[in-house]
């Protein structure tokens, strides 16, 4: 088996309504998705959500070179010499590309073999994940950014979620009132964490956390700039929340300073951010050494929401408050890429099943993403 052609896919949409946080309000949301083409006909995808063209732009010019002509089961050896290519950009658009191919290159490895993603990388530890909703988001266009909340987790509740994260970050008084409304309107037996979206100084990430305590929050994420230890170092020294981050971090070196800060109590590495499966199993791998939780950061299509299910499910647990990590995060707003090849269903019981199908259990044609194709482009060997 040989890859024969990547295809590249620039796509996006714009969310409605518009969705927000304490940084920014989202109107448009895009992406890159990979298609690796090998000569027995399999198609492998990978994806990129934070610098989409720019990481396009390198996987035609640095990685096709790596890429075409090779074997997906030499995934390892493809890595590192994609590694070398970096130079000076370690923990951007470069690493961001790597990450695309190397989440393709799994999923071609494991449907040659006829097995899981999982499967190939040594066996799931589990086949059904807690999942929590990811919403609801601050609408900053409105008079109350927090005021269209309960009737947004009455839906997510009704959807079977057993616990959600809302996004907070509006300021540390309105942060606290918006916590314990949402702990009151659930109750104690579901799950809350907030997303501050590096939206607070140190200081200010304290302040809010404090008004937040009662609320009984099971992590507070992002609450500062995504590189800084000193940050995170001070605001995870004076709250007793446990906090979380690492989504945009794309190298082990990262992980590394952040661990031996004690600057985080949850890893969120995003496969598509810091090297895909290799890079998120040497994440793991280094985690494990100061026994922390680590689960994926998920926020884009249908393509890393199944990597990232196969990634979870090779995660040794942690016991978390209630039951045990990793959770898979799912997206809860509006969008229509998670859903291009069938839903998954979330259970009674707040949790989703782990595809066992060859690859990352994804069957998805290329004609379905017609809609909302901005650009595409074919290399070949």
């Amino acid at each position: 088996m040989k890859v024969v052609e990547i295809r590249g896919y620039l796509l996006g949409f714009a969310p409605s309504p518009a969705i927000g946080n304490a940084t920014r309000m989202i109107r448009r949301r895009d992406f890159l998705l990979l298609e690796l083409v090998t000569d027995t006909g399999a198609r492998g995808w990978g994806e990129v959500f934070a610098s989409p063209a720019a990481a396009a732009a390198l996987v035609r010019t640095r990685l096709a070179p790596i890429i075409l002509g090779a074997s997906p089961h030499h995934h390892g050896r493809l890595y590192d010499r994609m590694l070398g290519t970096l130079g000076y950009d370690r923990r951007g658009p470069g690493m961001m590309a790597i990450s695309a191919v190397d989440m393709a290159l799994h999923d071609l490895a494991a449907q040659d073999r006829g097995i899981s993603v999982a499967e190939a990388l040594g066996g799931a530890l589990r086949t059904r994940l807690p999942a929590y909703a990811s919403a609801p988001f601050i609408t900053t266009d409105a008079a109350e950014p927090y005021g269209h909340y309960q009737t947004e987790i009455d839906g997510i509740l009704r959807r079977n979620f057993r616990a959600l994260k809302p996004r907070a970050g509006v300021s540390p008084r309105a942060d606290g009132i918006m916590a314990m409304a949402v702990r009151r309107q659930v109750g104690p037996d579901i799950s809350v964490m907030v997303d501050i979206n590096q939206g607070y100084t140190a200081r200010a990430a304290i302040e809010s956390a404090r008004h937040m305590e009662e609320a009984d929050l099971l992590w507070i994420e992002e609450p500062v700039q995504p590189e800084d230890v000193p940050g995170y170092s001070m605001v995870s020294a004076a709250v007793p929340t446990a906090i979380a981050g690492g989504e945009a971090l794309g190298s082990l070196a990262a992980f590394r300073d952040f661990l031996a800060a004690g600057a985080m109590s949850v890893l969120q590495p995003d496969l598509t951010v810091c090297g895909g499966f290799t890079g998120f199993l040497r994440i793991a791998a280094l985690a494990a050494a100061y026994d922390l939780p680590v689960m994926p950061h998920v926020f884009g299509t249908v393509v890393n929401m199944r990597a990232a299910l196969q990634a979870a499910a090779l995660v040794t647990p942690r016991r978390g408050a209630p039951g045990e990590y990793p959770w898979i995060e799912c997206d809860a707003s509006a969008n229509p890429l998670l859903d291009l090849a069938g839903a998954l269903p979330v259970s009674a019981d707040g949790t989703i099943a782990v595809p066992d199908a060859p690859g990352t259990g994804l069957d998805l044609q290329s004609e379905r993403l017609a809609p909302w194709i901005s650009e595409t482009w074919r290399l070949a060997a």
